[in-house]
């Protein structure tokens, strides 16, 4: 098939990885320089009808769509209304990610289990409301923040600050909720809006700094799989995923591409975190190094509502992927330091997230600049390889978190250098 990938980041590059895997013709835009070496990149204006008009004049069999601003954008919708298959959610339904507030109702009215929360669209109301709570707080901005925009505040100072920054903007809503306590983790299916297939599920580590301190980022690290029992897995299918896909149906929003279900499993029992619309970035880069089957036939399948779940395989085995961002992320990162990479060993990737060419050579041009992949038999052994890999990777003052799968007693095994 002949396949084009939306995006040109380190999630694009493993979607283009794994569709390349498959043996199919890859095209990507923007795309980036990691994966100008394994598909075609082709320049482009970055709106909605462009895309689309693009996809039908590459003659793409099928478009996935990588990041959520696209998403939100109704590239999907474009392509659709060309009748060219796109995986990916609709506009409309996008709106699961791109609005918390909207997805927190949604929650409430179709039963999905979550944190009890409330909506504000008013600083004086939101700052009132906290000084009846305990901290911890858990503030959220509404709109889409890139996998950030979430503060979990340990002082009543904090969540206010927290809120000041939300309404600078015009519009702004916030959401506050209830702390919740347990394991965090990360399950995605692939769905047509009614049939769906799990990924492994998996575990990213959120926060700049080890032990789980300091600001959010979009992801430092992830596990996969992550060992959730078969119960609490049957439970995350009946109470969680199957509700959310009838509730989107019901509600005239039909589901279809990557349901991203971030989850807390609390002493109750699983908890939406909060939904995404798409592969998570950069549990991605973990999750599909395991995908046995063809990606790009499923993402197909799913945008015609045809999905064969039993088709979807993964590997018996595990992976860890280790970001390195930049000096100052998630501040302000520093670009433009120059990159030189070593070549991986098998079942080993380093997927390019914020990278770009220049006449010294490759630069970071971003604040997460790489992710570094390994696949073993065993999490430890992902984890030594991937360290490994790590570093080798010439990168002056990166940032690196070096306590991934701490959380569930895993540690990198020696692997030689």
């Amino acid at each position: 098939m002949r396949v084009l990938v939306i995006g040109g980041g380190g999630r694009e590059h493993a979607i283009v990885h794994a569709c390349v895997r498959a043996g199919h013709e890859v095209l990507c835009t923007p795309g980036n320089p990691g994966i100008a070496e394994m598909a075609h990149v082709i320049g482009s204006a970055q709106d909605a009808a462009s895309l689309a008009q693009l996809a039908r004049a590459e003659a793409a069999d099928v478009v996935i769509v990588g990041p959520e601003a696209y998403l939100a954008a109704g590239v999907v919708d474009e392509c659709e209304a060309l009748g060219i298959p796109a995986f990916g959610p609709s506009r409309a339904a996008s709106r699961l990610e791109g609005d918390k507030a909207w997805s927190k109702a949604f929650m409430h009215r179709h039963g999905i289990p979550t944190a009890a929360h409330h909506t504000f669209s008013d600083l004086g109301a939101a700052e009132a409301h906290i000084t009846a709570l305990t901290p911890p707080i858990v503030v959220k901005d509404a709109g889409l923040k890139a996998g950030k925009g979430v503060t979990i505040a340990h002082s009543t100072e904090e969540a206010r600050a927290a809120l000041r920054d939300i309404f600078t903007q015009p519009g702004a809503q916030a959401v506050i909720e209830d702390f919740m306590t347990g394991q965090e983790v990360t399950v995605l299916a692939l769905t047509d809006g009614t049939a769906y297939a799990l990924t492994p599920p998996s575990q990213d580590h959120k926060t700049i700094h080890e032990g789980d301190t300091g600001p959010m980022t979009g992801g430092m690290g992830v596990i996969c799989p992550f060992p959730i029992s078969d119960e609490q897995l049957d439970t995350v299918r009946r109470d969680i995923i199957e509700p959310t896909l009838a509730g989107m149906r019901a509600d005239g929003h039909p589901f279809r591409g990557v349901l991203y279900a971030g989850l807390m499993l609390t002493p109750q029992g699983p908890k939406v975190v909060e939904f995404n619309a798409r592969f998570g970035d950069p549990e991605a880069e973990a999750v599909l190094p395991l995908l046995e089957s063809d990606l790009a036939r499923h993402a197909l399948d799913a945008a015609r509502g045809q999905l064969q779940p039993q088709d979807v395989r993964f590997r018996d085995a595990a992976s860890a992927t280790i970001i390195l961002a930049a000096p100052g992320y998630p501040g302000e990162p520093q670009k433009g330091i120059p990159l030189t990479l070593p070549e991986p060993g098998p079942d080993e990737v380093i997927y390019h997230a914020g990278t770009t060419g220049s006449a010294a050579g490759l630069v970071s041009s971003g604040g997460r600049v790489l992710a570094v992949t390994a696949v073993a038999d065993t999490l430890n052994g992902a984890l030594g390889r991937a360290y490994t890999l790590a570093g080798r990777v010439d990168f002056p003052g990166a940032q690196l978190r070096r306590d991934i799968g701490a959380r569930i007693g895993a540690a990198p095994d020696p692997t030689p250098v």
